[in-house]
C-alpha cells in the first residue's frame, strides 16, 4: 500500500476539541510538539485556550498557544505557536470527569469546524473522541461523530473506514449485534458500500482504479453453501453488480485467508461484513497508528481510532500516535484532492 505523504499548505486541518475531561487535548498538544519529526501540516485547535494552557502547564509541557480569529491565520502561527480557534467551556474540566454543562462547546466545535470545512477555508476535520453519555445527557440525538457529522452535510449514508499504511477495512454493518448484522445484510447495502468505498479511495486517496476484496460471512465463504448461503444469495451477487458497474471488485473471499501479507498486495481496501471481522485485523496490525476515515462526506474527515481514555487523563501517559497519523492522513488527502 502506498505511503501517505502530508503536503504543506496554506489551508490548515482543524482539530475539534472533543470530550474536554478525556485526553484529547493533551495529545493534541503533543502532536504540535511533534509536527517536525511527524511532518505534519498546519493544523488549528478548535478549543478553549485556558483549557489547553492548563492541560500544559499541569503536565510540564512549554507550549506556546495563539489564539487567532480566522483559519487563514493558521498557517502563519504554526511554526512557532499552536494556533487555537477558541471557543469557551461552560464548566471547568476535571480529568477523567466528564461535565454535561460542557456539551454544547463539544458539539459546537464539530459544527464550526464542518462549517469551515464546507466553505474551503478548512482543508479537513481531524475530530478527538467524544463521549457520547455526556452528550446524550444534553439532548443529543444522533448515534455518535459519524451520523453527526452526515446530518450536517445532508449526507444519506456515510460509510466508516479504518485505515493506516498497511491495510484498509471498510465495515459495511457497524455498531450492531452479530445477529443483527446479518438480518441488515442485504445486495444493495454491500454495493453501495463498494461503490462509496471506490468513489472515495479514487477522488480523496488518489486511487486511479481501486481494488476492492470483498470479504464472505461464513467460514470459507459459506463452502458452496454448505456453511450458509449468504455468501451465495448476497455478497456473490453484490459483487457481480459493483463488477459490471466497473468496479474493480471481487469475493466472497474466505475471510480467514484476507489479511496476511501477501493478500494484502493485492487490493487497495477490504469490504467486510461486520464489525469485528474488519478491526480485529487491523488493530492487530495497527493498534496505536489505525486512523477512522468517514467516506461518502463533501468533505475530509479523519478521527484517532480510540477513544476517550478517561482512565489515564490528565495523566501525561495517552500517546498521540493515532492522532499524528490521522492528521497525515487528512494532509495527504486534502493535498490530493487540491490537485485533482
Amino acid at each position: 500500500m502506498p505511503r501517505l505523504n502530508s503536503a504543506d499548505h496554506r489551508t490548515p486541518l482543524a482539530v475539534t476539541m472533543g470530550e474536554p475531561a478525556g485526553i484529547g487535548g493533551e495529545i493534541a498538544l503533543q502532536s504540535w510538539l511533534r509536527r517536525n519529526d511527524a511532518a505534519l501540516p498546519p493544523f488549528l485547535l478548535i478549543d478553549d485556550p485556558a483549557r489547553l494552557r492548563a492541560i500544559a502547564d499541569h503536565l510540564g509541557w512549554n507550549i506556546p498557544l495563539q489564539t487567532i480569529d480566522a483559519p487563514e491565520q493558521a498557517a502563519d502561527a504554526f511554526a512557532h505557536a499552536l494556533p487555537v480557534l477558541p471557543l469557551h467551556l461552560p464548566a471547568q474540566t476535571q480529568p477523567g470527569i466528564p461535565d454535561r454543562r460542557n456539551a454544547p462547546a463539544v458539539l459546537h466545535a464539530i459544527e464550526l469546524a464542518t462549517a469551515l470545512c464546507r466553505k474551503g477555508r478548512l482543508g479537513a476535520i481531524v475530530t478527538n473522541p467524544i463521549h457520547k453519555a455526556a452528550l446524550y445527557d444534553a439532548g443529543f440525538i444522533h448515534p455518535g461523530h459519524t451520523e453527526f457529522l452526515a446530518a450536517l452535510c445532508e449526507t444519506p449514508r456515510p460509510v466508516m473506514m479504518l485505515a493506516s499504511e498497511r491495510l484498509r477495512v471498510v465495515p459495511v454493518t457497524i455498531h450492531v449485534s452479530l445477529r443483527q448484522a446479518i438480518e441488515q445484510l442485504t445486495p444493495d447495502l454491500v454495493v453501495e458500500t463498494g461503490r462509496i468505498t471506490a468513489a472515495d479511495l479514487r477522488e480523496k486517496f488518489g486511487i486511479a482504479r481501486p481494488r476492492l476484496a470483498v470479504a464472505g460471512l461464513n467460514p470459507h465463504a459459506g463452502e458452496a453453501r454448505s456453511m450458509g448461503l449468504e455468501d451465495a444469495e448476497i455478497i456473490a451477487p453484490a459483487v457481480e453488480r459493483l463488477r459490471s458497474e466497473g468496479i474493480d471488485a471481487r469475493g466472497p473471499l474466505p475471510p480467514d485467508t484476507m489479511f496476511h501479507t501477501e493478500a494484502r498486495a493485492s487490493y487497495d481496501a477490504a469490504i467486510c461484513m461486520y464489525h469485528d471481522q474488519a478491526l480485529i485485523p487491523i488493530k492487530t496490525l495497527d493498534f496505536d497508528s489505525g486512523v477512522n476515515v468517514t467516506l461518502g462526506l463533501p468533505i475530509i474527515r479523519t478521527s484517532p481510532d480510540h477513544g476517550t481514555a478517561f482512565d489515564i487523563a490528565g495523566k501525561g501517559l495517552a500517546k498521540p500516535d493515532s492522532l499524528i497519523a490521522a492528521l497525515r492522513m487528512a494532509g495527504a488527502m486534502a493535498a490530493h484532492r487540491r490537485n485533482v
